[in-house]
Order: structure tokens, then C-alpha cells, then sequence
């Protein structure tokens, strides 16, 4: 059997770090919302005396190998299955890597769905939804999609009945990614870290149907952009704009942008909110 999987990108509207855990990582309050930038996965499977995972694709940014977060998904799948398979999965990707989107949280997440597709749904959704919380912090809300209130370190959301219909335009520096890890690590080491309750406002704009461009905001930003040129050039010349995720995108709720930002940087314009997660369009059987 073979299925394409489409696999949207997000963006944080609101990111707010609400403290460190034990485990290492940070308890977030984040609205996050699926946009329509996608990597889309063909994914071919059948069923095997032993399992195998074949990964390939068009981009030279990602390992295709055990590394690679999607090759991960899919022995959690097989291992929660029991399920033996020979699995080939071409990864075409159009969201920037290391770059706040989760490009790799929802090919993983992609990755899950659609070998249960495949497989005659053999996991419910509450145990697709375990495995993604298992594996990384946004691909439940790539699994999802719409608009989500996220908690815990990204894994606990609630879908939000609400729908934005702003445009908007990414930007990014072409040669500037930026990891979780960095972004976190620099901004538990702020002496000063803003409690601006900016989640608790956005979700009152939601609620009344206000202009929530008043409440974009993310405290990684305020954490990592005067570290980096690149980031403080975006700032400068489109002060509207915000970072999501861990960066290095920032995006604008705007059809296109005006300002000239120069060669270095990916601008990807055209885009919109969408309600849907991972999903697909193209289901054949060989």
C-alpha cells in the first residue's frame, strides 16, 4: 500500500515559558495554529517476516536514517502495532529546517498517521496522540491541527473552536537555523524573564472575536534576537513581526511584505491558517 501524507507547518501566535522541569525541558503556554506550508510523505509499507525503514528525500539538511525523527515514529509505530513491516518513506520537504515551524514534528507525526492508515487503523487516536507525546513536543499539534492551546512541554492540547483568517508571510535568514535547545537554554539564563500573560489575552481575543495582532508574542524572542544580526535586521525593518517557535522565522499577518530584506532571507508569502492536521489526499493500493 502506498499513501501521501501532507504534513502542515505551524506558528506560535503566543509562546510563554512558564518554568523548567525535572526532565530537563520547560513547561510552555503556547497558542499554536497549522498554516498551509507543507512536507508531504509517500509513504509504501506491506507487511514482513522482519521490519525494515527505508528513509529518502529532496533535501540535504536531514539525515535519512535512524537520526531522522521520522524514522523514529515509525518503530514506535511498529513496536505499539506489533505490526512487522517494510517501510520506504520519500520525505519532500518545503518547511525550513531548525527553523520554529516543526517541520520534523509533523513529518513524524505524518509518519504515524499514516501507517495506521495503511495498516487498517490498528491504534486509536488517543494511543496516536501517546506516541507523538513520546516522541517530541509539537507533534501532537501537528496530529491536531486548527488552532491549539498547548501545555506541559508542548504534548497537552486542547483545539480551539475558533478561526483566524489573517494571511500570512514567513520570513526567514537563509543561512540562520536556530535549535530548541539553544533557544530554552538562553532563556533560563535571563536574569529578568517577563511574565506578560500574553496566552490568558490571546485567548480572550479569540473568545470575542478581537484583533489578536495586539497579542502576538514569544518570550524565545525576547531570549535570542539581540544575539543574532540576522534576527535584529528582521525586527528592525518589520516591527510587526514575531518568532515562532525557537526560530529562526519570524512571520507578519500580512499578504506579502514591501521591505526589501535582501537575498539572504526566504520570504514565503501567500500562506493562511488552516483547521486541518496531518491529512491525506492520495490513498492507492498496489
Amino acid at each position: 500500500m502506498k499513501i501521501k501524507v501532507n504534513c502542515p507547518a505551524k506558528i506560535n501566535l503566543t509562546l510563554e515559558v512558564v518554568n523548567k522541569r525535572d526532565d530537563g525541558f520547560h513547561n510552555i503556554k503556547s497558542i499554536m495554529h497549522t498554516i498551509s506550508l507543507f512536507d508531504y510523505l509517500t509513504i509504501e509499507a506491506h507487511k514482513s517476516a522482519a521490519s525494515d525503514i527505508q528513509l529518502s528525500g529532496n533535501s540535504s539538511e536531514i539525515p535519512y536514517n535512524e537520526k531522522n525523527l521520522v524514522y523514529k515514529a515509525c518503530e514506535a509505530f511498529l513496536q505499539k502495532s506489533g505490526i512487522n513491516a517494510e517501510i520506504d518513506i520519500y520525505i519532500e520537504k518545503h518547511i525550513p529546517v531548525s527553523a520554529g515551524l516543526a517541520g520534523g514534528s509533523t513529518d513524524a507525526a505524518g509518519a504515524i498517521w499514516g501507517l495506521n492508515e495503511i495498516f487498517d487503523t490498528p491504534l486509536t487516536k488517543d494511543e496516536i496522540h501517546n506516541l507523538c507525546a513520546m516522541l517530541g513536543s509539537d507533534l501532537n499539534v501537528c496530529l491536531e491541527g486548527g488552532c491549539i492551546l498547548a501545555q506541559g512541554r508542548g504534548e497537552i492540547i486542547k483545539k480551539l473552536d475558533t478561526e483566524i483568517n489573517y494571511p500570512i508571510t514567513l520570513i526567514k535568514p537563509k543561512r540562520l537555523g536556530i535549535s530548541a535547545k539553544e533557544a530554552y537554554t538562553k532563556y533560563a539564563s535571563l536574569k529578568y524573564k517577563p511574565q506578560n500573560n500574553m496566552t490568558e489575552k490571546m485567548l480572550e481575543a479569540l473568545r470575542t472575536n478581537s484583533d489578536i495582532k495586539n497579542f502576538l508574542y514569544n518570550d524565545l524572542e525576547y531570549a535570542i534576537s539581540d544575539d543574532y544580526a540576522e534576527l535584529k535586521k528582521i525586527k528592525e525593518t518589520i516591527p510587526a513581526s514575531i518568532m515562532s517557535g525557537s526560530g529562526s522565522t519570524y512571520f507578519v499577518m500580512e499578504d506579502s511584505i514591501s521591505e526589501d530584506l535582501s537575498n539572504d532571507y526566504l520570504i514565503i508569502d501567500g500562506l493562511h491558517f488552516i483547521p486541518a492536521g496531518v491529512n491525506c489526499n492520495n490513498f492507492v493500493t498496489n
